[in-house]
């Protein structure tokens, strides 16, 4: 008997624990969209007014929800304000648009500094020593649930949206990537993708590593041939602000990445650029 009571208490909890946050979300993502903040969308995100009124709508209720769950931080002497909540939270949301409800589950924090900061990080030499190297950062995405973002050069991304270099879009990239356990170049996909994903990804990261060494041009930023996991946040910000030119010169990669987003950004550049 006892062991039967013990039995249903933890399908209950289960299913609680199951049921609650997907309630939470819907409840978040049906709130009115303040007035307010759909006027910082519209001065701050040219991209929002190219998009029809269905991703318009949902792109509010993914907002809801982001700024809802996660906690915004600033950091050296950096104000945090709607403006900074609504455009960070709007760009990393735009990435979500054909990803259902699920908003970054896994993303507590987002750290905003007013510039590019300095991360200290242990750097070994060739001699095998070790020693301290200082980066400056524009952004920088955790696997511990923190994303770290420097708000001048996030006003930057967003205001020129067809430059190919967003550190919003980038860094959220890493989230995508890491859902699926590494930071490896590919988040989780249908069954069926991963074969293809992994041939045309392969085949065009090695093809960016040999124009790096060349010193050939490239529509993607050559730092994309660091590592995969680079490649594919490199990858999705000329994706979203050169959809064009991506599809021109990297037509598989281009639909490996439409089919994964769900969208074609072309449309929104000929309505930004109209």
């Amino acid at each position: 008997m006892v062991a039967t009571q013990v039995f249903a208490a933890i399908v209950i909890l289960g299913g609680l624990l199951f049921f609650i946050p997907r309630w939470k979300n819907r409840y978040l993502r049906n709130k009115p969209f303040p007035s307010q903040w759909r006027s910082i969308l519209m001065a701050n995100l040219p991209i929002y007014a190219a998009l029809n009124e269905a991703d318009k709508d949902k792109l509010c209720q993914l907002i809801n929800v982001f700024i809802a769950s996660k906690r915004f931080v600033g950091c050296g002497g950096q104000e945090i304000t709607d403006e900074i909540r609504v455009t960070i939270s709007a760009e990393a949301c735009l990435l979500l648009l054909r990803q259902g409800w699920s908003v970054y589950p896994k993303l507590y924090s987002v750290l905003v500094y007013p510039s590019s900061f300095i991360v200290e990080r242990d750097q070994q030499r060739e001699d095998g020593t070790v020693a301290m190297q200082q980066d400056h950062l524009l952004g920088e995405s955790w696997s511990n649930g923190k994303v770290i973002l420097s708000w001048d050069d996030v006003l930057t991304g967003v205001s020129n949206f067809n430059d190919g270099h967003n550190v919003v879009l980038h860094e959220f990239a890493h989230q995508l990537d890491t859902a699926s356990g590494a930071a490896n170049g590919a988040p989780p996909l249908r069954r069926n993708s991963y074969a293809s994903w992994a041939t045309v990804l392969t085949k065009e990261f090695k093809q960016l590593k040999w124009r790096r060494i060349k010193r050939h041009k490239s529509v993607m930023a050559k730092y994309g041939a660091t590592n995969p996991a680079e490649f594919f946040a490199v990858a999705t910000e000329t994706f979203f602000e050169k959809p064009r030119q991506l599809h021109k010169k990297h037509p598989q990669l281009f639909e490996e990445l439409e089919r994964y987003y769900g969208v074609d950004p072309r449309d929104w550049q000929a309505a930004i650029n109209s």
